[in-house]
């Protein structure tokens, strides 16, 4: 790692919060870099006997979950962040008929990377992580669900017991954080309990690995803003679910 982008990856621990509240860049004109994926029509492809693929989640080697067919000729990528309500509002739109007209045919997997952008963030995503990776994608959903009442829980603790937090060793820093936005309680009703939520969160290699994903990807894939998406390794940039859609059935998931 270079000395720009370890300052870089150390400064998603210490986010001041009027940065954690602010708005993500999910906001810009839906754009497709280059001509875009193209492709013929493809075929649906079965899941194993008994089971749907969007039941069927891998651990990718980018740190990624993929939910779906691995082989699929379509693959979907998403980088988000916990605390972006671009990301939310993506969720919420998109994820069934994501789900149900596209990974389940098993032409399209759907790979989602945190992106993270600050320590609330970092904590979330080291939480859903902390379960089998069965579980990413729903505890994922939940958060996103969920995300204005940690906000909510966030800013009624105010300012200074949140920079209070941030100051304390990595070890205690991200079991702070979920104590005070509510998580610990919000991930012990989804079967992650207190214990195992602190063994997860005081692991700095864990969120030294998420912030070295997120700068991977700023320099790899000129990632500046959440949701970003890759179809096949094209990039699109802040689209809503009706050009990803699009972009999908463009490249043959149709």
């Amino acid at each position: 790692m270079t000395r720009t982008a370890f300052r870089t990856a150390l400064a998603l621990f210490a986010a001041p919060l009027t940065l954690t509240l602010a708005a993500c860049d999910g906001g810009k004109d839906a754009t497709v870099q280059g001509s875009g994926p193209q492709g013929e029509p493809v075929a649906a492809v079965a899941a194993p006997a008994g089971t749907q693929w969007s039941e069927v989640v891998t651990k990718t080697e980018a740190d990624g979950y993929l939910m779906g067919n691995p082989d699929a000729p379509i693959k979907l990528v998403e980088f988000a962040s916990l605390t972006c309500p671009h990301c939310a509002e993506f969720y919420k739109t998109a994820e069934r008929d994501l789900v149900e007209k596209y990974v389940n045919t098993g032409r399209v997997s759907f790979e989602f990377r945190n992106f993270v952008r600050d320590p609330i963030d970092i904590t979330g995503a080291i939480l859903t992580r902390c379960s089998a990776p069965e579980s990413f994608f729903a505890l994922t959903g939940q958060v996103f669900e969920n995300q204005t009442a940690l906000f909510e829980n966030l800013r009624a603790t105010g300012e200074e017991s949140y920079n209070a937090a941030i100051s304390l060793p990595v070890d205690q820093r991200f079991t702070e954080i979920a104590n005070l936005t509510g998580m610990t309680e919000f991930f012990a009703a989804r079967g992650i309990s207190r214990d195992q939520a602190v063994s997860c969160l005081k692991s700095a290699d864990a969120a030294q690995k998420l912030a070295d994903g997120t700068q991977k990807a700023s320099t790899e894939f000129e990632i500046t803003g959440t949701p970003t998406f890759l179809i096949n390794n094209s990039k699109l940039d802040g689209l809503a679910w009706p050009q990803v859609e699009a972009a999908l059935q463009q490249a043959g998931a149709r």
